[in-house]
């Protein structure tokens, strides 16, 4: 019998940058189970609003390190869907003004995959957002 495939998880970039940091109690139980049974994943603007936030001072490290260290860690990957199918979500999703929460809700709700994240704007309008 073959096992079920796990499950594509989706991590906001609040949640790479505490895991990084090792600041897991930041995470809900439930945040700790997903990422603990899922295929984990980030948009690749990810990996650009880290980089802002690196600049910006609010973050120690620049968003290639953290994604090295997240990937041998954890196996955390960069989701590769074509960027033109993402934007045309993001398109939809008028319900924030904020580019990256577009790109991250897009990216995950192409396949209607679970997103951890701690935003309460997300998770009100995104059905597959956990917490």
């Amino acid at each position: 019998m073959r096992e079920a495939p796990q499950p594509l998880i989706y991590l906001d970039t609040h949640v790479v940058a505490w895991l990084y940091a090792g600041a897991t109690r930041k995470l809900s139980p439930l945040a700790k189970r997903e990422i603990d049974r899922g295929e984990l994943r980030i948009a690749p603007i990810v990996q650009l609003e880290l980089e802002y936030l690196f600049e910006l001072r609010r973050v120690r490290e620049r968003a290639a390190p953290v994604l090295a260290t997240l990937a041998e860690q954890m196996g955390l990957q960069l989701c590769d869907r074509n960027p033109a199918h993402v934007v045309a979500r993001a398109c939809e999703l008028s319900w924030t003004r904020d580019v990256f929460d577009r790109m991250i809700v897009a990216q995950a709700s192409i396949n209607a995959d679970i997103l951890l994240t701690a935003d309460d704007a997300i998770r009100d309008h995104y059905p597959k957002a956990r917490w």
